[in-house]
């Protein structure tokens, strides 16, 4: 049985505001563990991340192979993409999984955080999906595309656009794309939305570009359901496990990183998602 801890709208505002109080008293060192960084063996790893896939992934873990390899593990998750790092930061959790690299780095410079990779896991390619077109060419002037509002997303769904044809963008800018730098709309209107509330968008849109986490949790497959999908080769967007500067040797971190590398959690990811997923590491380790 899982014993998640599943943020609510309600206790999420909650949290936001004792991560605000906590914050006033920890170290402004980035390798300050004062909370839940101490790095001690015998606690459990606690680890915030988005409900699917990465809590999925995890909660294998913990239900599979933690125990094995003398790792205690907590899952807690998350259903925004600013708390897990505030409360990585602030020593509220000991690490993350739920992002990529551009979209942290962009968070760490916004938010003077001290989060840091630890080892990719996943990929989880971005698509566009319609509930009533069958087709990016069924795609016409005069029609409304919803797209990711975050920095990272916003333009890494700009440049899947370009990349279809459907829009000319600035050269040069490219996954860094605002809606400013589209030098064609060819006639079509945009509407930005925070990147959890795409999915519910579509029956309001003509199509819509969503994550790969929250597409799956809509119930849309990327691989069956999309009209375009992004190409997997060379992708920068790897998701992975985070944590604050300076507790990357924590021992529990480093069983939890060659955990989610492992050959197990490989065949896990393909045979779960089917494609919708993509391992963003070797069979063998």
């Amino acid at each position: 049985m899982r014993k998640n801890i599943k943020l609510t709208a309600g206790i999420a505002a909650t949290a936001a505001l004792a991560l605000g109080l906590t914050a006033c008293g920890t170290s402004s060192d980035p390798g300050s563990k004062d909370s839940a960084g101490s790095g001690d063996a015998t606690k459990a790893l606690v680890v915030a991340a988005s409900p699917t896939p990465h809590a999925d992934i995890l909660n294998y873990v913990k239900d599979n192979l933690a125990e094995k390899a003398g790792l205690k593990l907590e899952v807690r998750e998350f259903t925004d993409y600013v708390l897990p790092n505030t409360a990585t930061e602030s020593g509220q959790v000991d690490a993350n999984y739920f992002q990529h690299k551009p979209y942290l780095d962009d968070f760490n410079k916004k938010n003077n955080t001290h989060v840091v990779p630890v080892v990719n896991v996943h990929l989880e390619p971005l698509g566009l999906y319609s509930k009533n077109l069958t087709s990016v060419k069924d795609i016409k002037a005069g029609q409304t595309i919803a797209v990711p509002n975050d920095t990272t997303n916003g333009g890494r769904a700009l440049q899947l656009l370009a990349e279809n044809g459907l829009i000319t963008i600035k050269p040069g800018v490219g996954t860094n794309a605002k809606l400013s730098d589209i030098t064609d709309k060819k006639g079509l209107e945009f509407k930005e939305l925070e990147a959890a509330t795409v999915p519910r968008a579509l029956n309001d849109v003509d199509a819509a570009v969503i994550n790969g986490n929250y597409a799956i949790e809509a119930k849309l497959s990327p691989v069956k359901d999309a009209l375009v999908l992004e190409k997997a080769d060379g992708n920068p967007y790897a998701n992975f496990l985070a944590v604050k500067e300076g507790n990357e040797k924590d021992a529990r971190v480093q069983k939890l990183a060659k955990l989610l590398n492992s050959p197990e959690v490989k065949k896990y990811i393909e045979d779960t998602y089917k494609g919708s997923v993509i391992p963003a590491f070797g069979a063998a380790q």
